[in-house]
């Protein structure tokens, strides 16, 4: 175990358990810490809100991820710049815009999971590709060219964690397919410029003043956001689900509530990071400018104060409140679309009454985004 990276985070990512079960580690953090790194690392959801919620907190120049020169994501932008592309972004994903893909959703889901008996690795089968079809079709990518995504998005995904804990071969893959993602949806925009089609991207590039970069920017944020974070938000509640299989009939019963508590439970997003851009006393603690802080979304997710009883799955709850979904300017665009394919997908996937197989499962090797590589089920005939 890399103890550089047990400074760096303030808890151990390489133990043996950490990637079926996170939250014990979490459990045994204090609330607010500063590794000997560095960083401050929190779990207590009322500091992780604050931050959230805070001006005086956003991304600062220095981060832990290496971005590959002086191009910036859209999501960790500052104001005006971030303001500026999000609105740009936001009527794409407005409630009665998203409601109109319902029928899209449960067609697809439909299809996914037509035909399908014995054995089947579900991650590969539907958490995958559901997501990818749905992204793919709102930026108006060709159908021939959407197997490209799935390469692209988990080498971006693993791209998410700390240079620190990834391989060279792991930093080289995120290069590439950085690189190739930009190189794709540059020739796609101007193809798009040149005979506009009724898509997303279609729309952006038609917009004034917005650049190439910015372009790739937004299109790879939705990339990650909008496909990764779904994949493991169905693969996270199945295997939720079938652990807990006295909680299925309320699923059925209420699957918007239902979906709430899998995403608080077991969340795809376990942490983001912020910069104090100015001095902050935070908890009585002084957080100087230019200081970092892990927000620990995952464990304020159960923080006791705010979920009694946190380690339990309960449907009923609702899980309503979770920081999934982040709070304040960056707040999940797409969180409207994953609610509604993890509630199709889950409520049709459970209407089949599958079970575990022996030795399901599988948990992919990364930090900020949690889910899994496999999780075999088995189907009735």
């Amino acid at each position: 175990m890399p103890s550089t990276a047990f400074d760096l985070l303030g808890f151990d990512p390489f133990s043996a358990d950490f990637r079926t079960d996170p939250y014990r580690q979490y459990r045994e953090m204090d609330q607010l810490a500063r590794t000997p790194a560095g960083l401050w690392v929190t779990t207590s959801y009322q500091l992780c809100a604050q931050v959230l919620r805070d001006s005086r907190f956003g991304h600062g120049d220095r981060s832990w991820r290496d971005t590959g020169g002086s191009k910036r994501s859209f999501a960790t932008m500052n104001p005006p710049d971030h303001t500026r592309l999000r609105r740009l972004v936001s009527g794409a994903f407005t409630a009665p815009f998203i409601e109109r893909l319902r029928p899209d959703i449960a067609e697809t889901t439909d299809e996914l999971l037509s035909g399908l008996t014995g054995t089947v690795d579900i991650v590969a089968a539907l958490a995958y590709p559901l997501p990818v079809l749905i992204i793919s079709e709102l930026l108006g990518v060709p159908a021939e060219d959407q197997a490209l995504f799935r390469s692209w998005s988990s080498a971006l995904a693993r791209g998410q964690d700390p240079d620190i804990i990834l391989s060279a071969e792991e930093r080289e893959a995120r290069t590439r397919a950085r690189d190739e993602f930009a190189n794709y949806f540059t020739d796609l925009a101007e193809r798009r410029r040149a005979k506009p089609a009724s898509d997303l991207l279609s729309a952006l590039v038609g917009v004034e003043g917005l650049t190439i970069q910015e372009l790739l920017s937004i299109c790879s944020v939705l990339l990650v956001a909008g496909h990764e974070t779904v994949v493991s938000l169905i693969g996270n509640g199945t295997h939720a689900l079938l652990t807990h299989p006295d909680q299925i009939p309320y699923l059925h019963a209420h699957p918007a509530i239902a979906v709430e508590e899998l995403l608080r439970y077991d969340p795809p997003v376990q942490l983001t990071l912020r910069t104090a851009l100015e001095d902050v006393v935070l908890s009585g603690v002084e957080i100087e400018a230019g200081q970092q802080i892990v927000l620990l979304l995952a464990a304020a997710n159960r923080d006791p104060s705010v979920f009694p009883d946190p380690d339990r799955l309960d449907l009923t709850r609702s899980g309503k409140g979770h920081l999934t979904f982040s709070l304040g300017i960056h707040f999940c665009l797409g969180a409207m679309l994953a609610r509604l394919e993890g509630q199709t997908a889950l409520t049709k996937l459970f209407e089949r009454a599958p079970v575990l197989a022996p030795n399901p499962f599988e948990y992919r090797e990364t930090l900020v985004l949690r889910g899994l590589t496999k999780l075999e089920l088995v189907f009735p005939d």
